[in-house]
């Protein structure tokens, strides 16, 4: 069986030793020196000024929103995972979906505009598959209608955007370390911001207040991380050159096989060097994808439709027409792409996607 993805994991031997550790020094969470030392280790990695390790990339936007002390409505895309969208209701925001850019399949900021109202506080938009948004686009509307922005960069671990990781960027940007992403730690996520006040609040928020054992400082929640999954992460990270150098073989293999498909892939943006995180395909029809997608599965071989459907079609947000997204998000499908993905496994789905496109 062949699934979409399948999570990284290091040498057993290494990981036990940070866990032989932990059990000796009996300190499982709350701020451990492993959560301190990987906080500090992916500074170094990302040359980023300030970062905080938090409990997933979810409870990171929920943070975020939080931090910034957002209200009213959030500018957001219909095209991403659901948890950009939650994450702005559950905080009792309104999302206000705008369509997406049909190459980069980023939020098109030419539309952006139009739906600011006197309402809007913020823009949360999502560089999908690890490509970059047009930055300076919507930073310089932001600053025009004095509004913030949070970048969603849960994909893009090792993307990079003039020369800088991809995560430096905005008033915050939230990432995941999710065991499905490129770098993870079984569960978790980081908050990034320029502005070291701004995460001074986010560490409080992160303790449920605490500024010290018996004081809180402001409003908080659990959103802490534990010893052992920064275990994990300090492990991967050692291999991280090495997994985005496979993931850039294997993507080549694609390309070699699926350059004359009626298919397409998202554009990359601009300035951006991309992490390879994703392999996404756009079909020339949803019933073309659905044929590949019937010969995959017979062979149990699984990619996702990722995503789909458009957010905006949530049952519990208000239905805005995104005709771009709405389109594409029934033609794309990721292939799978992981690790330990042999050149043997792509070369058989990219035979079977060949076969089922010449006799269709």
């Amino acid at each position: 069986m062949i699934e979409v993805t399948k999570p990284f994991l290091p040498p057993y031997e290494e990981y036990s030793e940070y866990i032989r550790n932990i059990w000796s020094r009996n300190w499982l969470t709350n701020n451990g020196p492993l959560v301190n030392e990987l906080e500090l280790r992916l500074k170094e990695y990302l040359e980023l000024d300030h970062l905080l390790y938090v409990t997933n990339g979810t409870i990171a936007i929920q943070l975020a929103i939080k931090a910034l002390a957002l209200k009213g409505e959030i500018i957001t895309t219909p095209f991403s995972y659901v948890a950009t969208t939650s994450s702005i209701v559950w905080e009792n925001c309104k999302p206000v979906f705008v369509d997406i850019d049909q190459n980069s399949l980023n939020i098109d900021p030419a539309k952006i505009e139009e739906s600011i109202t006197k309402e809007t506080s913020a823009i949360l938009a999502t560089h999908t598959y690890g490509n970059a948004c047009d930055i300076e686009a919507i930073e310089n509307i932001a600053n025009k209608y004095s509004i913030k922005v949070i970048f969603d960069a849960a994909h893009c671990f090792g993307s990079q955007y003039k020369g800088k990781s991809l995560l430096q960027y905005g008033d915050i940007s939230t990432t995941s370390f999710h065991a499905t992403k490129i770098y993870h730690t079984i569960e978790g996520g980081a908050i990034i911001t320029q502005n070291p006040d701004l995460l001074k609040k986010a560490a409080f928020m992160r303790n449920f207040g605490h500024n010290g054992p018996d004081q809180f400082i402001d409003l908080g929640i659990n959103g802490k991380n534990s010893e052992v999954h920064a275990a994990m992460g300090l492990v991967n990270l050692n291999y991280i050159s090495a997994i985005l150098q496979q993931r850039k073989l294997l993507c080549d293999r694609y390309n070699f096989w699926l350059p004359s498909i009626h298919a397409r892939k998202p554009i990359i943006s601009d300035y951006c060097k991309i992490n390879n995180s994703y392999y996404p395909l756009i079909f020339d029809s949803e019933e073309a994808l659905l044929r590949i997608l019937a010969i995959l599965n017979s062979h149990k071989i699984y990619p996702r439709r990722y995503f789909f459907p458009s957010l905006a079609q949530l049952p519990y947000v208000e239905y805005k027409s995104v005709p771009v997204c709405e389109d594409v998000s029934r033609r794309v499908l990721c292939l799978p792409l992981y690790h330990t993905l042999s050149t043997e496994e792509i070369d058989l789905i990219c035979r079977l996607i060949l076969r089922t496109q010449n006799y269709s």
